[in-house]
């Protein structure tokens, strides 16, 4: 039976039976307690430089994995933000944007002031409407607002919400629409998963977006545009059975939305806020 052991100053060591030990049993010589303090001392040391080396190398490997701000990040997307022309090419097609992430790739004309005398809406209202007045009112808040651009920048986001409507692609709407038109479809989204429906839809051309009502309520900015397109859509069963729409049918499209923001604001982005059945 082996005797218990004693524990002293942190050493384990063996007891002595009978006042007789052997040279293994012998219990060594206590250090002096000045002599054990330098040694504590001289260890909390080491354990210091070693906890300083190690958080200096977790903070260069943090900064290195996730990078630091330099004010010069990308923002969000946003499809009405002019864009520089597109580099030539010899392709005649154009292809539209289907997710946020994509920038549009069709050239747009940098936004630039009207010439002192000049209509500024020609081309997209006559002189003198209520439409003129209006966008004459948002621009009298956002000097640079470019009616010409923005319906650019709109037929590309009616594409983008089409598309990701289709797809059931949250993330995208979430950024181009309001709070309420984004409960409205994602509730829309969710029946149709629930009964094992899928949706296609491709666009083959939208063939006209024009500006027909603008008003600005406070600060915040509302454009209304009809837009006219020609699409193929197709909702499947869960079996695959086409249940509306046509999968190889061309179907004439007219969609009336409205987008708004708050003029002067830091975020460029202009949201769907309403949407209306065509007249």
């Amino acid at each position: 039976m082996r005797p218990p052991r004693v524990h002293m100053e942190g050493q384990c060591l063996p007891a002595v039976r009978g006042g007789k030990a052997t040279l293994a049993e012998t219990i060594p010589v206590a250090r002096p307690r000045s002599g054990w303090k330098a040694w504590r001392n001289a260890v909390l040391d080491i354990y210091t430089i070693i906890f300083l080396a190690l958080a200096v190398f977790i903070f260069v490997r943090l900064r290195s994995v996730l990078g630091q701000r330099t004010g010069k990040e990308r923002p969000p997307y946003d499809p009405f933000t002019p864009r520089p022309p597109a580099a030539p090419s010899s392709d005649n097609v154009v292809s539209l944007p289907e997710r946020v992430g994509d920038a549009p790739q069709r050239p747009t004309a940098p936004v630039s002031q009207p010439l002192p005398g000049t209509f500024r809406w020609k081309g997209v209202t006559e002189e003198g409407s209520p439409l003129a007045e209006a966008l004459d009112q948002i621009a009298a808040i956002e000097p640079d607002f470019d009616a010409k651009h923005f319906v650019e920048g709109a037929k590309s986001a009616y594409e983008m919400i089409v598309l990701a409507f289709a797809a059931g692609d949250r993330r995208t709407l979430k950024d181009l629409l309001s709070k309420d038109v984004f409960d409205g479809f994602v509730a829309a989204i969710s029946e149709r998963e629930g009964r094992g429906e899928t949706m296609e839809s491709r666009f083959v051309a939208i063939e006209k977006a024009e500006i027909i009502e603008a008003s600005v309520r406070g600060r915040t900015g509302q454009v209304t545009l009809r837009f006219v397109s020609k699409i193929i859509s197709a909702t499947r069963s869960r079996d695959g059975a086409v249940v509306d729409g046509s999968a190889d049918t061309v179907a004439d499209v007219t969609d009336v939305w409205t987008f708004a923001r708050e003029l002067g604001a830091r975020d460029p982005n202009w949201k769907l806020v309403a949407t209306e059945a065509a007249q």
